[in-house]
């Protein structure tokens, strides 16, 4: 193939002399030389200084007949074959191809100097002695290193990108955690303003009832030493009196007035009774619920924001054929009809019980169960094992991997190695589960009243999962977090 080089000094030789470019149509006039016929015809349209002599050709002077042009088709070709090969050493041979000194297209790499050459420059002595090879050839492992490269390179981008996604959702359920606590803060600090308000509002009135009892009875009282006063001084001016009289008149009926002044008897009033003392000295008994309430207060509040709310579903596949699902999963009623419910190895088929979609590995969590119970009906709500025993007679209780307790129509007990009925100040209708796993603990209150129903200690190596029983026509359970 032609070098680039070579081609471009091919192509000045078929280049005009009167437009300097490519002869196009080329014509021979009698002096021998060529041009376009374009430009030929142009440049004879220019008038000369003497209108009878014959036109000059631009390159030697000599005259010529416009009118002789000769086509000349074998520089044509020649000229199309020229472009052909700028053409084609224009496409297929870039500058970065070419050696830059010589021109040359580029064949060979020397490992020693790791310069592309051509073959003018490997025939030059200064790379005689080196290792020289085709660039393919040279190329070919370090294309393999380059294959390593990239599996190494898009495997770790590969696993960043999966750094990158786990943590962007760790990120979402960490934003989605502040979103929950902001407004359990809100709710819980709304809730306690209420009521202070209230509490405000009831002590003052206590307060104000008081003030008034307290101003009734001073009034009470002076109007009682005033007249108790007046009184005393009507006696003491009456013997003042007898006293100033003569003999004759003081002894007249010194007797009678001597007792009667002698027998009355001072009213010595108090001016604040012992029932308004009593209540004036009980009236910080009247801020115990306000403490008791600010305690409850603080206890939540430190709960909730150490304890992340479950969102808990129940799980189809595990559930008895008795027990009816809502469609969203989050409650369920007993029913003596049998539902068309195909066996698997994760239901129960003796136990009127259903397991949450999801297990617990780690963390603390927590969720409510509200319980609707019908006469002789029963739940049992807690977490059991991921391995608990699903066919057959289920022994509720911790050696099976059950930590739970069960609410029954009038009694509560605790299914520990031996249940125990417990004595609560009343039978809760919402019972919040708190499951602290690395401590081992599975905690049941009151959710409405925060009263303690009672606490599981274990150790945890495996899933735990929400569990839920229920028994009794009627009765049925819903979930909240």
């Amino acid at each position: 193939m032609a070098s680039a080089a070579s081609v471009t000094s091919l192509a000045d030789e078929v280049n005009c002399p009167i437009c300097q470019g490519t002869l196009r149509e080329p014509v021979t006039i009698d002096c021998g030389h060529n041009f376009c016929r374009g430009c030929l015809t142009r440049y004879c349209e220019i008038p000369g200084p003497d209108l009878e002599e014959s036109p000059t050709c631009p390159l030697c002077k000599e005259p010529f007949r416009p009118g002789s042009f000769r086509p000349n088709w074998q520089l044509a070709n020649v000229v199309e074959n020229i472009e052909r090969l700028q053409l084609v050493s224009t496409l297929g041979l870039g500058e970065e191809d070419a050696c830059q000194e010589h021109g040359e297209k580029i064949y060979f790499f020397c490992e020693d100097d790791e310069m592309q050459l051509c073959v003018v420059c490997r025939a030059a002595g200064e790379h005689a002695a080196h290792t020289m090879r085709f660039l393919e050839d040279a190329a070919a492992p370090y294309r393999e290193q380059i294959h390593k490269c990239l599996k190494c390179l898009r495997k770790e981008r590969e696993e960043i990108q999966e750094i990158q996604s786990r943590e962007n959702k760790r990120m979402q359920v960490l934003l989605t955690q502040v979103s929950t606590k902001r407004q359990q803060v809100i709710s819980e600090f709304a809730h306690l303003r209420k009521f202070l308000e209230e509490q405000q509002s009831i002590l003052l009135a206590q307060l104000e009832s008081l003030d008034g009892d307290i101003l009734k009875q001073q009034d009470e009282f002076d109007f009682l030493v005033a007249g108790e006063i007046c009184r005393f001084s009507a006696l003491i001016e009456e013997l003042e009196e007898k006293n100033e009289r003569p003999a004759r008149e003081l002894l007249t009926d010194i007797r009678s007035t001597l007792i009667r002044c002698e027998t009355r008897k001072c009213r010595k009033p108090v001016a604040v009774s012992p029932e308004l003392g009593q209540r004036i000295r009980d009236f910080p008994q009247q801020a115990l619920p306000l403490q008791r309430e600010m305690k409850m207060f603080l206890e939540k509040l430190h709960f909730e924001l150490d304890y992340e709310p479950a969102h808990i579903s129940l799980d189809p596949q595990t559930s008895h054929p008795k027990l009816l699902l809502s469609e969203d999963r989050q409650r369920a009623q007993f029913s003596y009809k049998w539902q068309n419910s195909p066996d698997n190895p994760q239901r129960f088929d003796r136990a009127t019980c259903v397991l949450a979609h999801t297990g617990i590995t780690g963390g603390r969590h927590t969720w409510v169960v509200s319980i609707d119970l019908a006469h002789g009906g029963s739940c049992t709500v807690g977490v059991v094992s991921e391995d608990v025993q699903r066919k057959g007679e289920l022994r509720l209780r911790p050696e099976e991997g059950v930590w739970a307790v069960r609410l029954a129509w009038g009694f509560v007990s605790a299914l520990g190695s031996f249940p125990t009925r417990l004595t609560l100040k009343e039978q809760p209708r919402q019972v919040r589960v708190s499951l602290d796993y690395e401590v081992g603990w599975v905690t049941f209150t009151n959710a409405a009243t925060r009263e303690p129903i009672y606490t599981f200690t274990a150790s945890f190596t495996r899933k735990v999962i929400p569990f839920f029983g229920l028994w009794g026509r009627g009765s049925s359970f819903s979930l909240s977090s």
